[in-house]
Order: C-alpha cells, then sequence, then structure tokens
C-alpha cells in the first residue's frame, strides 16, 4: 500500500508564493514518475507539472515560468513551487506517482486559494 500526503497549500495574495510538498511512503514500491495536477471547481483535473525520475521536466503553459517542480529521491517526495500566484491557480492540487510496474497512486488534495 502506498499513501501520498500532500501539504503545503493555504490562502495567499495574487502575487504571492506557495510550495507544496507531497511525501509517498509505503512498501515495495519504486517511483518512476512524478507530478502535480490541479482541479478548479466546475473544470476537469488538469496537468500542472511533472518530472520523470532522470529529472525532465515538464509544464503546462499557464504555469510556465512561475511553478518550478523537482523531487527528492531518498524522500520520496515531490515538490511544486509557485511563484506569481494568479487568483485562476486557484484550485486543488493533487500529486500523482508512477511506479515502476504500471501502478498509479494519487493523493487527496491540498487547496490553494489566490485572492485578488
Amino acid at each position: 500500500q502506498v499513501q501520498l500526503v500532500e501539504s503545503g497549500g493555504g490562502l495567499v495574495q495574487a502575487g504571492g508564493s506557495l510550495r507544496l510538498s507531497c511525501a509517498a511512503s509505503g512498501s515495495r514500491f519504486s517511483i518512476s514518475g512524478m507530478g502535480w495536477y490541479r482541479q478548479a471547481p466546475g473544470n476537469q483535473r488538469e496537468l500542472v507539472a511533472v518530472i520523470t525520475s532522470g529529472g525532465s521536466t515538464n509544464y503546462a503553459d499557464s504555469v510556465k515560468g512561475r511553478f518550478t517542480i523537482s523531487r527528492d529521491n531518498a524522500k520520496n517526495t515531490v515538490y511544486l513551487q509557485m511563484n506569481s500566484l494568479k487568483p485562476e491557480d486557484t484550485a486543488v492540487y493533487y500529486c500523482k506517482i508512477w511506479a515502476f510496474g504500471g501502478m498509479v497512486y494519487w493523493g487527496k488534495g491540498t487547496l490553494v486559494t489566490v485572492s485578488s
């Protein structure tokens, strides 16, 4: 069983910053890719950023230049540094990991609210 615990969400003013963390724990798993998705009210869940086991990254166009994804393999943790936040970034942010062998795991989400 793999568990993902997200933290770092909250309320911030437009232009501010937040750092999200997602720590994976459990037994008998080896992480391949890690990523962040978000879902705003009334919208579908969308990709924000992903990072491969080799460190390659990919971002949604809407967050390029403002968000940075990183990972600490020793801690099985993925981070999302969010700068220059905008009201349209308001959403529940979910982390996702891909394990070698094909399993996929989701966190429960953390709410980010950006006030104007």
